[in-house]
């Protein structure tokens, strides 16, 4: 019979929009229902701070350096590039250290470089001299972004990959909703925080600096503090460190090396590779792949394509509310998902999204070429293919989530979801060396039918994910069933990897 107590704890579960289990003490208490706001809290702050300065940085950058590309160029692809090389390393970090230790260190190297570069940046807005200093503090700066860049990477890998699996089990909360929870702050703090800044910017650049500066050294006191409350609350976080793998310790052959002291340099290059076999190795792979290279794209309401819609006459207000609409429904996704998920199981689902973004894509793209390039119904084609697409992206985005965590065994959470975003990074960086190649509006084609191609590719890769997992592809005969009146009725909910239904009597 239902208690009070777990009754109020189904209440307060409902406040979230996930489904508890009474009988944990934590939940009739209401303690969960505090964890939660308190990693949440943590999570936007984390997320916020990164999209402000992702995107003030670039605006600031523009204003020190009217008139060119060249150093926002610059700037945003060392930071991708340093993501790219070495968040392998940072991974192995993740695995091998204390988890509390090793958030609590993310943020600290998140805020100290996001305050030294605003003070380089204001420096630099007002300082009239182009000469070695300007580009002294313009690299200083660029290598402080990098440095941010990764210690976001590891308290996004962190958090999103390692700790939602050990709070949703030790809470007994469905992770998808976790997950989706998660993914709707990110998206939230990707649609407002550049909106706010560029507001001030408006105002006042200097304004903006020190904006950002500010709420960046607020926030970390919050930060900091939440998401030791949150380690402190759920015992199960601190049983890893127990079954961590030393640092120093290498496979055999490596030790060797190393003591032999002129192979030094090929202990670290094996070191640094040992996660990418591992990661290529994992039954995951194909999936996570397949999200990782739809990071090759201008197909997105990011730099590359807002710039091609601006050369076709649209205005930023345009702009700003298309990039709304797809926000609205890439949030509206998050909702589906684990709905569908809990329905048809995160592999089916997943397999519906990605084809129904490359469906959506496809289409538009094909309009596309069937106009002048040049004219705005071109840009709203791709729009409207764009908008559409994002329910099939961030869904496919929470089933490959889901899925990693269910494959990715403990120790090496880390290390897989870092060597996953590297090559996330590097999937960007060659979209961003798409559009410097073609680089004119009316060679911009070109880096459309690449992406149109990475999506394809995506698809298929995850086709291929799905036939190692389950044997087959479509099986309508496990989805569907006939009636005598010549009707067909959706069977119920199957598992990923049920045994063959028994054959219908005739």
């Amino acid at each position: 019979m239902r208690t009070q107590s777990s009754a109020s704890s189904d209440d307060q579960s409902e406040e979230f929009g996930l489904a508890e289990t009474p009988q944990d003490p934590r939940q009739a208490s209401g303690t969960a229902t505090s964890i939660l706001w308190k990693l949440y809290l943590s999570h936007t702050l984390s997320t916020w701070n990164a999209r402000t300065f992702e995107f003030g940085a670039v605006i600031f950058l523009a204003a020190i350096f009217p008139g060119t590309l060249f150093y926002a160029s610059c700037y945003a692809l060392f930071r991708s590039a340093a993501a790219a090389i070495l968040s392998s390393w940072i991974g192995r970090k993740v695995d091998r250290g204390h988890r509390l230790s090793t958030v609590r260190h993310s943020i600290i190297w998140q805020r100290i470089p996001v305050a030294i570069s605003c003070l380089l940046l204001g420096f630099l807005l007002r300082s009239k001299e182009n000469g070695l200093i300007t580009l002294a503090c313009f690299a200083a700066s660029a290598g402080l972004a990098g440095i941010e860049k990764l210690a976001f990477i590891a308290n996004t890998v962190s958090v999103e990959r390692d700790w939602i699996i050990v709070v949703s089990d030790s809470l007994n909360l469905p992770r998808q909703d976790l997950n989706s929870a998660m993914r709707r702050i990110d998206l939230v703090c990707k649609l407002v925080a550049p909106l706010c800044i560029s507001l001030v910017d408006g105002y006042s650049t200097s304004l903006a600096i020190w904006v950002v500066f500010g709420q960046n050294a607020m926030s970390v006191v919050f930060e900091y503090f939440a998401i030791a409350q949150v380690f402190s609350a759920i015992p199960e976080l601190g049983l890893r460190s127990a079954i961590r793998t030393p640092t120093n310790q290498l496979n055999g052959d490596e030790r060797a090396a190393a003591d032999r002291g002129a192979l030094n340099f090929l202990a670290c290059v094996m070191a640094w590779l040992r996660p990418w076999k591992e990661y290529i190795t994992n039954s995951a792979f194909l999936a996570s792949f397949a999200l990782s290279i739809l990071y090759l794209t201008v197909l997105s309401f990011a730099s590359q394509m807002t710039t091609y819609l601006l050369t076709l006459g649209f205005t930023s207000v345009h702009i700003s509310v298309m990039r709304l609409v797809a926000v609205l429904l890439e949030l509206a996704a998050t909702c589906a998902a684990p709905i569908l998920m809990s329905k048809i199981g995160a592999v089916r689902s997943g397999l519906w999204f990605v084809n129904e973004q490359f469906i959506s894509i496809a289409l538009a793209v094909g309009l596309y070429s069937a106009v002048n390039s040049q004219t705005k119904l071109a840009g709203m084609a791709l729009v409207l293919g764009v908008t559409l697409s994002r329910i099939g992206l961030w869904g496919f985005d929470l089933c490959v989530q889901y899925l990693v965590q269910e494959d990715i065994p403990e120790s090496s959470r880390g290390s897989f979801s870092a060597v996953e975003a590297a090559l996330q990074n590097l999937f960007e960086l060659t979209s961003f060396a798409t559009t410097m190649i073609f680089h004119r509006p009316e060679e911009f084609k070109y880096p459309i039918y690449i992406s149109v191609g990475a999506i394809a590719v995506s698809a298929v890769c995850f086709a291929a994910f799905v036939r190692q997992r389950r044997g087959h592809l479509l099986h309508t005969s496990r989805c569907f069933k006939r009636e005598r009146k010549m009707k067909y009725t959706v069977l119920p909910t199957i598992e990923e990897e049920p045994e063959e239904l028994p054959a219908s009597p005739p």
